[in-house]
């Protein structure tokens, strides 16, 4: 009797997957870690205060015996604290942990896949094939020859009793030249990004690691460098993530856009873009003797016309703005639409909620064409 295969769906009771004690608090350590900006003690103390609500631990396994295993495994190290005491501070095996959950969090539906592997429309000289050959001419690379349909052309050409190979036998493989971008993040840290009782900041960095973790393991061949405006902008390293705080600042978008397009003109890449995440309207320019002139009442025309100025120049420079607005105000969403008609770009008004997901298309789709 014949075995018969049937298709269908196989439904049964979920079942989580084995995890050590270690494992399921690392994995809310992480969280902890992000919301508390880097801040060991305030993690573990948030942490205990789980523990005591939802019994995490048990006799067998406590909250000392969790930060026992994180200094074994390399994840906290022992650092002096500001008042002289000693203390722990998480090490850079945790930041990278940090960033990794953030991608899985938000990209998670993304499979890995080789380095540098979108395409584009252009054939040349690149390293992804096509599968499409063409004769050998002068100048291409000897590694490009495709010996398999070289040979089958010299048999056919010349036979097999009086084989010989010729010029005239060999042909290459087409290849793709692969996208590369520079991107520059832009987040607003002014004070309020944690107004009214929402925290902003914590999404934005999770989306500010996320994004970089993607762009180091998927896209290494592309750039990411991350600023942050508040009175002024500046850059901050990948590294440090984890620890930006929103500070008592007005929105100085003008000096952010600014600085971003500095760092694009240095890049080499064809494909440029910035991408801003802000709750707020502009409130803040720096003027050419270094003295401030701030308005937070509305919207100051002064300071707008200032940004409607960057946006042009950035549109000159072939460079889009993405603006990834987190408020619901009519009279900033006009300001936003105007600002996103100079630049030419795109404009975004979301939550938090999405976030994520939004960059990271936005991310790929513009991959997928060449800034002209």
């Amino acid at each position: 009797m014949k075995n018969e295969f049937k298709k269908g769906f196989y439904f049964k009771t979920y079942e989580a997957p084995f995890q050590s004690p270690f494992e399921k608090l690392f994995g809310i350590f992480k969280e902890l870690i992000t919301h508390t900006s880097g801040d060991f003690d305030e993690a573990i103390d948030w942490l205990r205060e789980l523990d005591k609500e939802y019994k995490l631990t048990d006799e067998n396994y406590t909250i000392d015996d969790f930060i026992e295993d994180l200094k074994k495994k390399g994840y906290i190290k022992d650092q002096a604290k500001e008042d002289g005491t000693s203390g722990f501070g998480i090490t850079a095996k945790t930041e990278r942990a940090i960033r990794q959950q953030a991608l899985d969090q938000i990209f998670g539906n993304l499979k890995r896949a080789g380095s540098g592997n979108h395409k584009t429309k252009h054939a040349g000289n690149g390293d992804e094939h096509t599968g499409e050959f063409r004769e050998f001419n002068f100048g291409d690379g000897l590694e490009r020859i495709s010996l398999t349909e070289s040979l089958r052309n010299a048999q056919i050409n010349n036979g097999v009793e009086s084989f010989m190979l010729t010029e005239n036998d060999l042909v290459v493989e087409e290849t793709q030249f692969k996208a590369q971008m520079s991107t520059v993040l832009m987040i607003d840290i002014s004070h309020s990004m944690i107004l009214y009782g929402e925290d902003r900041i914590t999404p934005a960095k999770k989306v500010a690691m996320a994004l970089a973790e993607l762009i180091t393991t998927r896209y290494p061949k592309d750039t990411l460098d991350i600023l942050v405006f508040g009175n002024d902008a500046w850059t901050i390293p990948i590294k440090d993530l984890p620890y930006l705080q929103v500070g008592p600042y007005h929105t100085n978008t003008v000096a952010g856009l600014q600085l971003a397009m500095d760092i694009l003109r240095r890049k080499r890449n064809t494909n440029k873009q910035i991408f801003m995440i802000t709750d707020g309207k502009p409130s803040c320019v720096r003027e050419r003797d270094g003295s401030y002139y701030m308005n937070s009442n509305g919207l100051d025309e002064y300071i707008v016309d200032k940004c409607y100025t960057q946006a042009q120049q950035a549109r000159k420079l072939h460079i889009p703005i993405t603006t990834f607005m987190i408020a619901n105000d009519p009279y900033l969403q006009r300001f936003v639409n105007h600002f996103t008609e100079a630049n030419q770009g795109k404009a975004f008004y979301t939550g938090i909620k999405g976030l994520g997901e939004m960059i990271f298309e936005d991310y790929e789709t513009n991959r997928k064409k060449r800034v002209r």
